[in-house]
C-alpha cells in the first residue's frame, strides 16, 4: 500500500459525490423498530419527498442526497434531510434512528415493504431474511468508465476495513451488547454476494462474475450485488457500501470525503498505469471481521504487514495516503477536524456502549441516538440546499 512512483505527479480528478443514508424509525418509550415508513414518508413535504425511498423493511427508511463536488454542500444536504425526515416521523408518533441494527432486534422475518421483488427474495432465501433490517451508508463517487471503476475498485480494497472501522455504529442487538462494534457487518456477510469484492481487473471480467451468480441463483439481480465496492448497476458511479449508517451528519461527511479522496487517488494511479496492491482475499476479509469486531477502539490488522494495530493508527495512515487529493478539494480542514472530533468523542459504537452500560437499558441508547440523529447544529441549514449539476455525472 505504499505510494507508486512510476510515471509524472499524479493530477487528481474533481469528482461528484452523493450519499444514500438508511435508518430505523423507533417507538420512543420503548425503542423498539415500529413500521411506520409509509406514514413517515407521506408526511414529507415537497421537494425533499421524492428523495425519501421506502426500505427492505416497513421500520426502515432511505434519504438520497444530490450529487455534489463541494463538500460542505453535502453538509447542508444531509443535514436538511435529517431535519425533515426526523420531523415528519415525530408527527407520526416514531423517532428517526441513525444505528447499523435495531437495538431490541426483530426476530423472525421483519414486516416487508410490499414489493414482488421483496417477495422473491423471501421464497428463494428464507431465514437469510430472518432479523434483517440492517441499516448502512452508501456513497457513490462520480466515475462514468466502467473500466476505471472496476480498476479503482481493485486499488482501494485495503482501506475497506477501515473505513468499516470509522463508521461502526451497531454494537446492541436484541438488547444487549453483541461484542462487536458493528453486528450490522456480522448480519450482512450472511449473504452470498456480501463482502469485500474480489479483484476484477476489468469491467468483462466483473459482468462475468455477476452472470455466474445470477446463474447460480445467488442474487436474484444486479442491486443484489452486495460487495462493498461495486460500480452502480443503474448509475454512472462506484458505490461503496460497506459502513454503519453513521451516528451524526459529521461522520457521514467525514466518510464521504474520505471516500472521494480514496477514489481520487485511485483513480488518478489507474490512469498513470499503476497496479493494483496485492491483497489476500482470505486476509481482507479477516481484517473487515476484525474492524467489525474491535471497530475504532481496538486493533486492526495492517494488510502491508499482517500484523494487528490499532485501528487510529491505521485511520492515519489512510489519512496520509489520501492527503494530496483532501488538499486539492480544498477537503482536508474539515476532513480533519471531523476525524479529530470523533476522536475525541469516541466512535458511534462507543457512545452507544456508554448510554447502555449504566442500567443495560436499550431505552437510554434510542435516547442518545435519536437526539444524534437530528442534531444538525455543526451544519446549520441553508434555505435550500442544490444540487451541483449534471447529477451524478461522471468525473473528470
Amino acid at each position: 500500500m505504499s505510494p507508486g512512483t512510476a510515471g509524472p505527479p499524479p493530477a487528481f480528478p474533481r469528482l461528484t459525490l452523493g450519499v444514500e443514508e438508511e435508518f430505523l424509525l423507533v417507538d420512543p418509550e420503548t425503542g423498539r423498530v415500529v413500521p411506520a415508513a409509509p406514514t413517515v414518508r407521506r408526511r414529507i413535504g415537497v421537494p425533499l419527498a421524492e428523495r425519501v425511498q421506502p426500505e427492505f423493511t416497513r421500520f426502515q427508511i432511505e434519504t438520497n442526497s444530490l450529487a455534489h463536488t463541494d463538500l460542505r454542500r453535502l453538509c447542508h444536504d444531509l443535514a436538511e434531510l435529517r431535519t425533515s425526515v426526523a420531523e415528519a416521523a415525530e408527527r407520526a408518533g416514531a423517532r428517526l434512528v441513525a444505528s447499523g441494527t435495531a437495538l431490541l432486534g426483530n426476530t423472525g422475518l421483519p414486516p416487508l415493504t410490499p414489493s414482488p421483488r421483496y417477495e422473491r427474495m423471501a421464497r428463494r432465501y428464507g431465514a437469510l431474511l430472518y432479523g434483517q433490517g440492517v441499516c448502512g451508508c452508501h456513497v457513490h463517487i462520480g466515475i462514468g468508465d466502467r473500466d476505471e471503476a472496476v480498476q479503482v475498485s481493485d486499488h482501494v480494497r485495503p482501506w475497506l476495513p477501515v473505513l468499516q472501522a470509522l463508521t461502526a455504529n451497531s454494537p446492541i442487538m436484541e438488547g444487549a451488547d453483541t461484542g462487536y462494534a458493528s453486528w450490522r457487518a456480522v448480519l450482512w456477510a450472511r449473504w452470498p454476494s456480501a463482502g469485500p469484492p474480489p479483484r476484477f481487473s476489468s469491467a468483462e471480467r466483473y459482468d462475468a462474475l455477476v452472470e455466474a451468480l445470477l446463474e447460480a441463483g445467488a442474487v436474484l439481480d444486479r442491486g443484489m450485488i452486495y460487495w462493498y465496492v461495486r460500480p452502480s448497476h443503474h448509475l454512472p458511479t462506484l458505490e461503496f457500501r460497506g459502513a454503519d449508517t453513521c451516528a451524526t451528519v459529521g461522520e457521514t461527511v467525514a466518510l464521504a470525503g474520505l471516500v472521494r479522496a480514496l477514489a481520487a487517488t485511485a483513480l488518478a494511479d489507474v490512469r498513470r498505469g499503476l497496479p493494483p496492491p496485492e491483497v489476500d482475499q482470505t486476509l481482507l476479509e479477516a481484517a473487515y471481521w476484525r474492524a467489525a469486531r474491535d471497530g475504532l477502539e481496538g486493533d486492526g490488522l495492517d494488510l502491508a504487514t499482517g500484523r494487528r494495530t490499532p485501528m487510529w493508527k491505521l485511520v492515519g495512515a489512510l489519512l496520509r495516503w489520501v492527503r494530496s487529493a483532501l488538499e486539492e478539494s480544498g477537503d482536508l480542514p474539515l476532513v480533519t477536524e471531523l476525524l479529530n472530533r470523533l476522536h475525541r468523542r469516541g466512535s458511534g459504537a462507543a457512545r452507544q456502549r456508554a448510554a447502555y452500560r449504566p442500567r443495560h437499558d436499550v431505552r437510554d441508547v434510542a435516547r442518545l441516538l435519536a437526539a444524534q440523529t437530528r442534531d444538525v447544529s455543526e451544519f446549520p441549514v441553508p434555505a435550500r440546499v442544490a444540487a451541483e449539476p449534471p447529477a451524478m455525472a461522471p468525473g473528470r
